[in-house]
């Protein structure tokens, strides 16, 4: 087994085709079939199920390939640190959705040759970000735990040998379009609040209620917009003056047109901070990116 038979596995996994993968390898592709059927026939498992409509990992395929992303991750994280590169660098942050941790991003991405460098930044569920993280798809992860859900997700963590640094403690907010009615009060209840159409984002999954990004369980509101994305969210709160639940932090730079408004007697708060794989070293980009991180939270705060 080589670092490069791995690398090969990744891309495979990553681009769902043998020829994507040899295009983006820049290798022909009889090599690269040829490659991973050596790998497979040393390790005793067969990595990808191959059909008309592409290839998929097995259930076998599926715990290799997380492996193999933690050592090539390491090993392409030291040549960095000891022989200065020659292979392009790949560095991904999974997040719920933050504008904080947007700008963090973008302020990083301009400091890099982006020749040099392959980014990403996914905002997405819970369970994707804790996913992305444990299988190192992306270094870090940006997530919030409360006394609500601090213990399920802490031991999810746990289960997947991932830690979280503490970055911020919150109060909670109603995040709001600064034309809305309440946008002016100096403090809201929730029972304000519930005469307008108050936006979540959707989880997909049967733990959601421990997944949700919204701090304040609104199973029973009588109008609730289930969103997947930031913007749609966004879009939806100017124009049906609806409103989500925050943590108080709001990026003028990003969200110039939107205001927070502190929930009166809120009987919870958010911890922020971000996660990351135990016993792995975090990369040169990725303490550059945890430095703007803490920069942009102390200028959004």
């Amino acid at each position: 087994m080589t670092l490069q038979q791995l690398s090969y596995a990744i891309a495979i996994s990553e681009a769902g085709s043998m020829n994507k993968a040899a295009e983006q390898l820049y290798i022909a592709q009889p090599s690269l079939t040829a490659s991973v059927k050596e790998l497979e026939k040393e390790i005793g498992i067969s990595i990808f199920n191959r059909g008309a409509r592409g290839i998929t990992l097995t259930a076998d395929g599926v715990e290799f390939i997380a492996y193999a992303r933690q050592v090539y991750q390491q090993y392409l994280i030291l040549q960095e640190k000891y022989t200065g590169g020659g292979i392009k660098r790949k560095f991904g942050v999974s997040a719920q959705h933050y504008s904080f941790a947007v700008q963090a991003f973008v302020e990083m991405v301009a400091e890099f040759n982006t020749h040099e460098y392959e980014f990403a930044i996914r905002e997405t569920k819970t369970a994707n970000v804790i996913n992305d993280v444990s299988s190192l798809k992306s270094e870090i992860g940006i997530i919030y735990l409360s006394n609500f859900n601090r213990h399920v997700i802490t031991r999810l963590l746990e289960n997947n040998h991932i830690e979280f640094t503490h970055l911020i403690d919150c109060d909670i907010f109603a995040y709001l379009w600064k034309g809305h009615p309440l946008a002016g009060k100096s403090s809201v209840s929730v029972e304000q609040l519930k005469e307008y159409p108050c936006l979540t984002f959707e989880q997909g999954d049967k733990s959601s209620f421990y997944f949700a990004e919204e701090i304040i369980d609104t199973s029973e509101f009588a109008r609730v917009v289930k969103v997947s994305d930031r913007s749609t969210a966004l879009n939806l709160i100017q124009g049906l003056s609806g409103y989500t639940f925050c943590s108080g932090i709001i990026c003028n730079e990003l969200n110039g047109e939107y205001t927070a408004v502190p929930i009166d007697n809120a009987t919870d708060a958010m911890e922020i901070g971000y996660i990351t794989k135990k016993n792995t070293i975090i990369s040169g980009i990725g303490e550059i990116y945890i430095e703007k991180l803490k920069g942009s939270l102390e200028r959004c705060v």
